[in-house]
């Protein structure tokens, strides 16, 4: 993905030599306004704001006449984002449609018992200590496979929880003050709440040794741990394993995929006798957070608290922009089909899958000519590079999930989401044994976005970004490839980052380096990890090894879109380099920086421009950098991988 965002601490206009991204973005950051209703603004922003904008337009006018509307699927969203806008019909039901969800949450009376509904709780959106899903295999794409993993924590990150992070503890003072409001609204007594949330709290607290941290989670090879069903059921006292397996996808699996290693050997001591009323107790505070928005505006502004805490907004979205997410991220992919066939458009499909069979050339022709590759490895990158499938602006077919979706007028958002979520989950769960669908998109058409998926070896470009500053027809061809050019071959060199390099051309795990390669490779990898390892950011440490595919991607796309400017005739390296950084440009309040320094696989934006421009010899020969300027890098530092 090249998603993120970032901040820079005191910005202001500079010199080019000094600091790139400052010289461009220099006076935006420092009159740039961080909008009320949210964390950042800048590049990505202002085209999320603009599709966000667009699409409530065509909502509001599809409204005023429904019968006019021939597609079932986008009647369901914009119904969906009518009854979601309607305050004053969610204000009569208030709390009463997840009382019967927390009244089978606390009626569970004992582990057994817990552990008899695991399945169908599972398949009805609760909140569990174990999750489980169905996913093809990462060393078999042909066929699907059981996933499981373990509970997340009530914070980003388990950073948050140690001794001495003042964010972690306010932000747990005001998710303890939110979630006793909470249960108050639903009908709890004030003994009651505050022993509930201490419970959830400490329940929440002895999670954080066990879960997995960000730098793991990024590491796509340590989440595939195959384990034969037969010996996976053994693994809790406490837990019906089996029954939850079975009930959930209506058969016994060969093995289950565990993504978490530590959390399932310690399992027993995490939910057991001793600890059950502390789990029901985080079930229900968990649920009550997770559900509160589908509710009414009272409870959407009182969950609202906490989030606000935790991104550093000023206050929420409004509520004819919460009720578009709410329409947009249910039928994604109907509301996406929509704005890439009005606003994009097949020709635009066309232009751009030229623009992506170009750069994937541009790249062929890099591999061929690479100097540390074998012979033998050669043919195998090239080989993956000609397998990539391509996802260009929208799919040409809505999946057929959505047509399953009705929403009904005369139910509460509550029940309608719950029911959308059930449909969604039970599809999901029932893929054991079909066949994989290899056509899925990742990403919606309106989402501002790019990404590539190793299990497919595709990569999908959504409509929504094919725009300025990424890409116009008002923009020079140095400008573009400076910009979508390079997200382009960003997505492509994921195929050879730390993590897709190790999946070969049908997205399988397989090892297809001879032994040498792979040791120069992973030398490579390791200068691109100590190149950020360290660096000082916003009074922190970046962590290299958590944003390293990241950064592989970054400089393999800058590399590759740079070599394709250069072969245009209106080749200005000042012009590439100068939009490079321009797309990058953004302001994120503290809140959400230190948030993303400690979770995003991605690099602080700003750094994302400057380093990776450090490591192309063209931008030393642009803008005349010498050894006494403080954007140099000596060029024994500069890393160039692809």
């Amino acid at each position: 993905m090249i998603g993120g965002s970032g901040d820079i601490q005191n910005p202001k206009e500079t010199d080019v030599k000094d600091n790139l991204y400052l010289a461009v973005n220099g006076a935006w950051q420092e009159k740039a306004v961080i909008p009320n209703d949210r964390p950042s603004t800048g590049g990505f922003y202002d085209l999320i704001k603009g599709v966000e904008e667009t699409l409530i337009s065509d909502l509001h006018e599809l409204i005023k006449d429904k019968s006019k509307i021939d597609d079932d699927e986008l009647l369901q969203a914009v119904k969906l984002y009518e009854l979601a806008n309607d305050t004053e019909k969610l204000r009569k039901y208030h709390q009463k449609p997840i009382l019967n969800d927390l009244r089978r949450i606390s009626k569970l009376s004992s582990l057994e018992n817990l552990s008899d509904n695991f399945a169908d709780l599972l398949k009805n959106d609760f909140v569990l200590p174990l999750q489980l899903d169905v996913d093809m295999d990462m060393k078999n794409t042909i066929q699907n496979v059981v996933y499981l993993t373990g509970a997340d924590l009530i914070l980003p990150d388990k950073s948050y929880y140690a001794d001495g992070n003042e964010s972690g503890q306010k932000l747990l003072e005001k998710y303890a003050q939110v979630a006793n409001h909470l249960l108050a609204m639903v009908g709890y007594s004030l003994d009651d709440s505050h022993r509930i949330v201490k419970q959830a709290l400490d329940f929440d607290k002895t999670l954080v040794p066990i879960v997995k941290t960000p730098e793991e989670w990024a590491d796509d090879i340590k989440n595939y741990n195959p384990m034969d069903f037969d010996e996976f059921i053994t693994k809790s006292k406490n837990l019906d394993l089996k029954k939850f397996v079975v009930d959930s996808v209506g058969d016994e699996p060969i093995k289950v995929i565990n993504r978490e290693p530590r959390y399932l050997e310690n399992l027993d001591k995490l939910v057991n006798p001793d600890t059950f009323e502390n789990v029901k107790s985080w079930m229900i505070v968990r649920f009550l957070f997770y559900k509160a928005n589908d509710l009414d505006e009272e409870f959407r502004q009182t969950v609202g608290e906490y989030r606000l805490a935790l991104s550093g907004a000023k206050e929420l979205l409004s509520r004819d922009k919460f009720a578009y997410h709410v329409a947009e991220r249910n039928l994604d992919q109907v509301v996406g089909t929509y704005y890439g066939k009005k606003y994009f458009g097949e020709k635009a499909k066309k232009d751009v899958r030229q623009m992506v069979e170009k750069m994937i050339s541009v790249y062929e022709e890099r591999l061929f000519n690479n100097d540390w590759l074998s012979e033998a490895t050669k043919k195998k990158a090239i080989l993956k590079l000609k397998k990539m499938v391509l996802k260009i602006g929208y799919p040409d077919q809505v999946e057929s999930i959505f047509s399953k979706i009705k929403v009904d007028e005369n139910l509460s958002l509550y029940d309608n989401l719950a029911q959308i979520n059930k449909i969604k989950n039970e599809d999901e769960l029932s893929r054991l044994h079909q066949p994989v669908d290899r056509s899925k998109w990742l990403m919606p058409g309106h989402m501002v976005n790019a990404s590539y998926d190793p299990q497919r070896n595709d990569i999908t470009f959504p409509a929504a970004i094919l725009q300025a500053p990424f890409y116009s027809l008002e923009q020079t061809s140095s400008q573009n490839f400076g910009g979508i050019g390079a997200v382009i071959a960003h997505e492509i060199s994921h195929a050879f980052d730390n993590n897709g390099a190790q999946f070969d051309e049908l997205g399988n795990i397989n090892n297809w380096w001879t032994k040498e390669d792979y040791a120069t490779f992973k030398q490579l990898t390791q200068k691109m990890i100590d190149e950020f390892d360290g660096i000082s950011y916003i009074g922190k440490k970046v962590n290299g090894t958590l944003i390293v595919s990241e950064n592989i991607a970054d400089v393999g796309g800058l590399r590759c879109a740079l070599e394709a400017a250069k072969a245009e005739v209106d080749y200005n390296a000042k012009e590439f380099f100068t939009n490079w950084a321009r797309v990058w440009r953004s302001k994120s309040t503290e809140q959400l920086t230190e948030m993303l320094l400690a979770l995003d696989v991605h690099a602080p934006d700003s750094l994302r421009a400057n380093v990776q421009a450090q490591n192309m010899d063209e931008f030393y020969d642009a803008f005349d950098v010498t050894e006494k300027d403080g954007m140099w890098l000596d060029k024994d530092k500069r890393v160039n991988i692809w």
